[in-house]
């Protein structure tokens, strides 16, 4: 700007007509977008007096004159007219008295003064954006696909019902519920399927007819009689430990088998006969074998003895040659015992001369089903008597009943705290099977001797139970030949049934009550098979008398259908 323009501003307070008074702040109004300001003469106004810059933005403080050299001669007065034309009455009112410096009141609000003077304060209001300048700050939201349809063709949309909602939510779910469930059919085929298995319809238990089997149970002492692999036929007396006598070289010969297994009686090897062995020969209170220092035996030799003979000697002797020591071999002989089961038993010695050997009938009766597994064992039980080269003599055995029909065993004892005991074997034959009998008969003391104690313990009472047992122990058919028995489950709900190959006959006596069981081959059962496939197998009974017939497909049985597969849960 010139100097002229300069000094053509009066000063504040000259009196230079009404430019020298000084002039109350006056509040401008924003001038619309797009037009420019304009002074009382028509001149255009200075730019920092525009509301909106070129770009349409607001600006401030920034776009007023730094100076009052920058501002014309000219646009001064005019724009002083220009502002107290226009200032309503309000304005006046609050405008700050003459010779004080008024400060911003508020956003969009510039206030300046000028050499002093109550410079005029224009109150800036944006002016409303146009819609296409809004939108470039602001771009719209999407609009629906029905309106931009409508917009395009002139055709506005249709009225938005509650059926059109609902067919617009079933256009837009029905392809994800049809994803979905494809999804979930083609999960449900690839899984594999289940292993099937076997399922008894059939009864599970059988109980031979008749009243129960009377046995002639001795009126003192205690025993019990069993059907291997069967069941218990029944118990009578106390059932506590009691002293064992000679029974108790059972275990002796169990160990001695186990941990030296031999294939015939006579083999094994060689053991020599020591000092110790030939000096308790002569114990008058023992039973014993007559060997001298010096002598060998084989292993089933010794046995012989120790069996047949009764030779307390000679079980000393077999413990020391086992376990080096007779402690450690009767340490042998309980460990034995706990492992078959024998809670009720103890051995404090290898021959059972020591009272404190003891015993209960059912424990027997599971010690002798264990040592009548080894034939060896069966066939030196067996001899009635026993004559060895090295002896020169027969000796006999002290189970005077072995020549019975069917009695093949086991082991005498007798002393004065045990009375008389005999652990007996003996067989019958039911439908062309043979059949093992245990039994024990234990404590018999009415004898006045301890040979007639053995006499009546052996040859009576338990001879007795053996031949009531031989003549009550038979078969019954629990089960017929193309009896359906079961089912083949192939976990998806589909059974085909399965039925007995053969008639099935348990091996009992009156009153017995049986359990059958249903199980798999040794394959399992298979996913598919054609009718008359034997895929298991129903049996009652364990071990030695055990008894079982095979189980076939009634009709083919076939995998799981298409439906089953989809549908199955789990």
């Amino acid at each position: 700007m010139s100097d002229d323009s300069s000094a053509s501003d009066p000063e504040p307070g000259s009196g230079a007509g009404s430019d020298a008074v000084d002039q109350p702040t006056a509040v401008f109004k924003a001038p619309s977008l797009g037009t420019p300001a304009k002074s009382a003469d028509g001149k255009p106004a200075p730019k920092w007096a525009a509301a909106v810059d070129g770009d349409g933005e607001h600006p401030g403080e920034s776009a007023r004159p730094r100076s009052d050299e920058a501002r014309s001669d000219e646009a001064r007065p005019a724009a002083r007219a220009t502002a107290a034309a226009k200032a309503p009455a309000a304005a006046k009112a609050a405008a700050p008295a003459a010779g004080t410096r008024p400060r911003t009141a508020a956003a969009g609000t510039a206030a300046t003064t000028l050499d002093g003077d109550a410079e005029a304060t224009a109150a800036v209001t944006p002016p409303p954006l146009t819609e296409t300048e809004r939108t470039k700050q602001q771009p719209l939201p999407p609009r629906p696909p029905l309106d931009l349809l409508a917009e395009l063709t002139n055709t506005p949309p249709p009225p938005d019902t509650p059926i059109r909602k609902l067919v617009r939510r079933v256009k837009i779910w029905t392809p994800l519920v049809v994803l979905l469930l494809i999804i979930f059919a083609t999960v449900q085929l690839l899984r594999p399927l289940p292993a099937p298995s076997l399922a008894l319809t059939a009864d599970a238990t059988y109980t031979f007819e008749g009243g129960r089997l009377k046995m002639p149970w001795p009126a003192e002492g205690q025993g019990a009689v069993e059907v291997e692999g069967v069941g218990v036929v029944g118990t009578y007396g106390p059932q506590t430990p009691a002293p064992t006598a000679s029974v108790a070289k059972v275990m002796t010969a169990y160990v001695i088998l186990r941990d030296h297994p031999i294939k015939d009686k006579d083999s094994g090897p060689k053991i020599r006969i020591d000092q110790k062995t030939e000096d308790q020969a002569s114990n008058p209170d023992w039973s014993t074998a007559p060997v001298e220092a010096g002598q060998q035996y084989t292993q089933g030799e010794l046995l012989q003895l120790l069996m047949v003979r009764s030779a307390n000697n000679v079980a000393h002797l077999l413990a020391r040659w086992d376990a080096d020591t007779e402690a450690a071999f009767i340490k042998k002989m309980n460990a034995a015992a706990e492992d078959l089961g024998m809670t009720d038993t103890v051995y404090t010695d290898a021959s059972g001369f020591d009272k404190g050997t003891v015993s209960t009938p059912k424990d027997q009766l599971k010690l002798a089903k264990a040592a009548m597994r080894s034939d060896v064992f069966r066939r030196i039980v067996d001899m009635p008597n026993v004559n060895l080269p090295q002896i020169g003599r027969q000796l006999e055995n002290g189970n005077t009943i072995l020549l019975k029909n069917g009695v093949n065993g086991i082991k005498t004892g007798t002393s004065t705290p045990a009375g008389g005991n005999l652990l007996w074997s003996a067989n019958t034959v039911v439908d062309g099977e043979v059949r093992r009998v245990l039994g024990v008969v234990m404590n018999v003391k009415s004898g006045a001797t301890l040979s007639e104690r053995t006499k009546l313990a052996v040859e009576t009472y338990s001879y007795d139970l053996i031949q009531t047992a031989q003549d009550g122990v038979v078969s019954a058919t629990a089960v017929k030949k193309g009896d359906v028995v079961g089912y083949v489950d192939d976990g998806l709900g589909g059974r085909t049934p399965v039925v007995a190959a053969k008639d099935l006959k348990p091996v009992g006596w009156a009153g017995l009550k049986v359990e059958l069981r249903l199980t798999a081959g040794k394959g399992g059962v298979p996913g598919t098979a054609a009718e008359g496939t034997v895929v298991g197998e129903l049996a009652v009974g364990s071990g030695e008398g055990r008894v079982g017939v095979p189980v076939a497909l009634q009709r083919d049985l076939e995998e799981p259908g298409f439906g089953a597969r989809l549908t199955r849960v789990g």
